[in-house]
């Protein structure tokens, strides 16, 4: 935060979210279409029944039309998306998830030395909470940073990742965690690994982060950027409020680290 409307404050925000927009390399991309002040005006004019005309300049108001799916972009996954049940119970959609899940210390794991269609294992994630000197506590939302997201408009963005695997995740919310995140298209690997994976008869590997949900209850962010842009891996706060949709499997977030000055 450096403008004058925030100069003086004891706090500043890094946005780790990615843009919706048109013609990205993301598999769900949106289209977006943008009226401009003078379709505003036309579109007021003929809704109200009068000569747009009389508007003074011709100006409305500007606006957007959006069609996009609820995993585009940086979003946050609720329990429905991994399956119908989670345990014994009917799983919980994007408007139903604790907001207090959504607002918690954040920690960054750097996992970048991991090759993309490699899992990343338990000891991959003791050894990045050992290089920082943290330790994980109950409800911090917890980050893996791969810097696949800096290939976001890249042909090969799907497949420039590593992903998180079954004994991974569940050692996540063995120390607390609800809320975790990949700055990747997928919480898991990319889908073309399993595929191969499924294929030679191993089906335990398809999606085997997003099925612990059915399991245990959690949610994961996926899509998240700039992570190598926070000045320390600890010792800030994080907020991924996810947009309110009913009974949707997830939701759209600006995700956005506050860190004290």
């Amino acid at each position: 935060m450096t403008d004058a409307a925030t100069r003086g404050r004891n706090f500043r925000c890094i946005d780790l979210s990615l843009p919706l927009e048109n013609f990205s390399m993301d598999r769900d991309s949106p289209h977006i279409f943008y009226w401009d002040h003078e379709e505003g005006g036309r579109r007021t004019a003929k809704a109200q029944g009068f000569d747009p005309d009389l508007i003074p300049d011709g100006f409305g108001l500007s606006a957007e039309d959006v069609t996009l799916n609820t995993h585009t972009g940086t979003h946050l996954d609720a329990p429905w998306h991994y399956g119908p049940t989670c345990g014994a119970s009917r799983a919980r959609g994007i408007d139903e998830i604790p907001l207090e899940w959504c607002f918690a210390d954040g920690v960054v794991l750097d996992l970048t030395h991991k090759k993309p269609g490699e899992i990343i294992t338990v000891p991959d994630l003791e050894d990045a909470v050992r290089a920082i000197g943290y330790r994980i506590k109950p409800f911090d939302i917890v980050m893996i940073r791969t810097d696949a997201t800096k290939r976001y408009r890249k042909a090969d963005f799907m497949l420039s990742q590593p992903g998180m695997g079954r004994e991974g995740t569940l050692w996540l919310l063995d120390q607390g965690v609800k809320v975790c995140g990949i700055d990747a298209w997928s919480f898991d690997r990319p889908l073309a690994y399993m595929k191969d994976d499924l294929k030679a008869g191993n089906r335990e590997a398809f999606l085997p982060a997003h099925r612990v949900g059915r399991e245990r209850e959690y949610c994961h962010i996926e899509k998240l950027a700039n992570l190598d842009q926070l000045p320390r891996p600890a010792g800030f706060r994080v907020s991924v409020f996810p947009v309110k949709i009913a009974r949707a499997s997830g939701g759209w977030v600006r995700a956005v680290a506050i860190l004290e000055e």
